[in-house]
């Protein structure tokens, strides 16, 4: 995915001053993919300047951190290498802080689907179009902002296993940093195309949110990822009461099948058939990573 990023980078409307990549230690020979690729030509072709650094063993936030200071200029935009950016992303996302409108612009990202499964996975990885509103708040694959508004919040959380956006928007939101949102500042990312794969990523995300100890953020209020979490142990509890009563009875238990069935029905209505599997399985995740994050490990 590496080269497809570079390779969407020569091809953006408005060039890059320079292209900064850090790694943070990959084991797919990474270094060799960047550097004999045609695509890290093209890159170096199109800009006055292209860094790379090897950070091994640095944390997502780490990397990220690097790169900011690395950066010759004030305004940053970053995606991930799991990206392919829109040939007029980086156009279109810099633009409000080329303006002065914005110290942050919220790109948007889709999820890149090749099977039934992946395009259920989306329902639950992703964002929907319909969901990009004033309430969104920016994502790491497709974002940009000054490195001023970087250096005031105190940066990307280098303690976080994930998570690190989270932290930074709720640290843009405690510092009311202006943010613009610019739905047509696309990037398309790549998905889990596996079970376990799925279980992983969303284990990763629910670790990393509980080590951030974000319940209220002032953009979302009670709506953040860890409240959400809070909101599945409790459907989970609340259906292993209603089984424990049904063992004594037949109602409870009639209610607890009803109730199992009502909720994978809303699954399939959400993502389809692959909805129905996928739901438990990152709802299962989602707690396991969760209590990992609550205890450090």
């Amino acid at each position: 995915m590496i080269n497809q990023l570079l390779e969407s980078l020569a091809r953006q409307t408005k060039k890059p001053d320079e292209i900064v990549i850090v790694d943070g230690g990959s084991t797919d020979a990474t270094v060799a993919i960047i550097t004999k690729s045609p695509a890290f030509a093209k890159a170096s072709a199109g800009t006055a300047n292209i860094k790379f650094t090897v950070s091994k063993g640095a944390t997502i936030a780490r990397g990220r951190n690097i790169a900011v200071k690395q950066a010759k200029y004030d305004i940053i935009a970053m995606t991930d290498a799991g990206c392919v950016a829109d040939e007029r992303w980086l156009e279109r996302i810099t633009r409000p802080l080329i303006a002065g409108e914005a110290s942050v612009v919220a790109g948007f990202y889709r999820m890149t689907t090749n099977s039934p499964f992946q395009k259920s996975l989306a329902h639950f990885l992703g964002v929907m179009p319909e969901k990009f509103d004033e309430k969104f708040l920016p994502s790491t694959r497709s974002i940009a902002f000054t490195k001023t508004v970087w250096q005031k919040v105190g940066w990307f959380n280098e303690k976080l296993t994930t998570a690190e956006d989270t932290d930074f928007n709720y640290k843009l939101a405690l510092a009311q940093a202006r943010i613009v949102r610019v739905k047509n500042a696309i990037v398309e990312c790549g998905i889990p195309d596996t079970i376990w794969g799925v279980y992983k990523k969303f284990f990763n995300y629910a670790k990393g949110d509980a080590e951030t100890k974000i319940l209220w953020n002032p953009a979302k209020g009670l709506m953040s990822h860890n409240i959400k979490v809070l909101f599945i142990f409790m459907r989970y509890l609340a259906g292993l009461a209603l089984l424990g009563l049904g063992l004594g009875g037949t109602s409870p238990l009639s209610l607890f099948i009803f109730l199992v069935l009502a909720y994978l029905f809303w699954a399939y209505k959400k993502a389809g058939f692959w909805g129905v599997i996928i739901q438990p399985i990152s709802d299962l995740a989602v707690m396991s990573g969760a209590i990992s994050g609550i205890l450090g490990v």
